[in-house]
């Protein structure tokens, strides 16, 4: 018996260092873990906090966002002075409104009837969301699908990015992004409600229960991700609020119709340099500005903001000297240099400032723009 005794003791100290050196390993391991994961969160101490945040799909697509202010004027009231003269009296009104950027060419879409009005009389102006302000030129309409296009001469812009509207469903998050009510840029989040698709099964309405209050429209409806899915267009509401019922244009056919409508436009308009020119310098003129005879070209009395010459480098004072390769004596060699390309093509203008001569690629803008319809809406 004490035999039996003595081999079971003998037997169990390697049993039991055996068992603890396994508890010992198991805790190394849970241990190894745990700093694994206090590393990652030490790298990133935020994701352990964001993840039900959308905060990444909105910064992605807000400065694609902008604000629009459109002066519109409406007849407030009729006179009559004879039977064959009338006046018309116009009530000047601010139209508040949301735009999607779509190019980094600077070409924005937008509902129709955030700039539109009786006499197609408006004066646009675009905020963008770092604060910078612009004029904006309507280039173009499609009455049918409720959108406009506007063109800003501006550089560094960030176009949104497209997503997939086929694959949305019933159910899904969706963001509306735009200024409501003046107020600077705001995001209201909701579901997809409901969707109607077209006889082919292509999606032909969007509707939302995300907050789309007066100024949203034209605003850009996103997904999760931050991509662009429809532009917000209008609410139902028997009070003029937000009553949980938006809806919004596939983003699908906004782009496509923004497509053929941009091309048509530049085909229709001519080049926009954007200057002001003074005389013709001649060797009197080229002597008392310049303290040199020969200087020839015309002197650039100013710039439009934000216009092709502003953007090249073109400033008050520079005298343009040559246009490609048309040497300028008088302002007709720019302007039939400019009208004979197209919004969107680059010229080369060399410019005479401080006795020296710079050639500076410039890209020709939207002057005032011929507004265009589809062809198909217009026949």
């Amino acid at each position: 018996m004490e035999r039996t005794v003595r081999i079971i003791q003998f037997i169990s100290w390697p049993v039991v260092c055996g068992i603890l050196l396994a508890i010992v390993y198991l805790q190394y391991q849970q241990l190894d873990q745990l700093s694994q994961q206090i590393e990652q969160v030490s790298q990133n101490p935020t994701a352990s906090n964001n993840n039900n945040s959308f905060a990444n799909a909105i910064s992605k697509a807000a400065p694609s966002v902008v604000g629009i202010t459109a002066t519109r004027f409406d007849v407030e009231s009729v006179e009559r002075l004879s039977e064959d003269q009338l006046n018309l009296y116009l009530e000047e009104q601010n139209s508040l409104g949301s735009g999607v950027i779509v190019s980094s060419s600077g070409f924005i879409v937008t509902n129709l009837h955030v700039v539109d009005n009786l006499f197609d009389l408006f004066d646009t102006e675009v905020t963008l969301s770092d604060g910078r302000r612009i004029p904006a030129t309507v280039v173009a309409w499609d009455k049918p699908n409720d959108l406009a296009v506007l063109h800003i001469n501006m550089d560094n812009l960030t176009p949104i990015e497209m997503g997939d509207v086929q694959a949305l469903e019933v159910g899904d998050i969706v963001f509306a992004i735009g200024y409501p009510r003046n107020i600077g840029q705001s995001v209201s989040q909701g579901i997809i409600s409901a969707i109607t698709n077209n006889p082919d099964q292509t999606v032909s309405i969007i509707q939302t229960d995300a907050a789309i209050n007066p100024g949203n429209s034209g605003g850009a409806l996103i997904d999760s991700q931050g991509n662009l899915v429809g532009i917000n267009s209008s609410i139902f509401s028997e009070s003029g609020n937000f009553e949980g019922i938006g809806f919004a244009t596939p983003a699908s056919i906004a782009f496509s119709s923004m497509e053929d409508l941009v091309a048509q436009t530049i085909e229709a308009n001519s080049g926009y340099l954007g200057v002001l020119t003074g005389e013709a310098l001649d060797s009197q003129s080229s002597q008392l500005f310049f303290g040199v005879d020969h200087i020839r070209g015309m002197l650039v009395e100013s710039v439009d903001d934000g216009g092709a010459a502003e953007r090249a480098g073109i400033r008050p004072g520079d005298v343009i000297t040559r246009v490609e390769n048309t040497q300028v004596v008088d302002a007709e060699n720019i302007l039939m240099e400019v009208r004979n390309r197209k919004p969107g093509e680059t010229i080369n203008i060399q410019v005479y400032r401080n006795g020296q001569t710079f050639n500076l690629p410039t890209i020709l803008g939207f002057g005032e723009a011929r507004i265009i319809e589809p062809q198909a809406a217009a026949n």
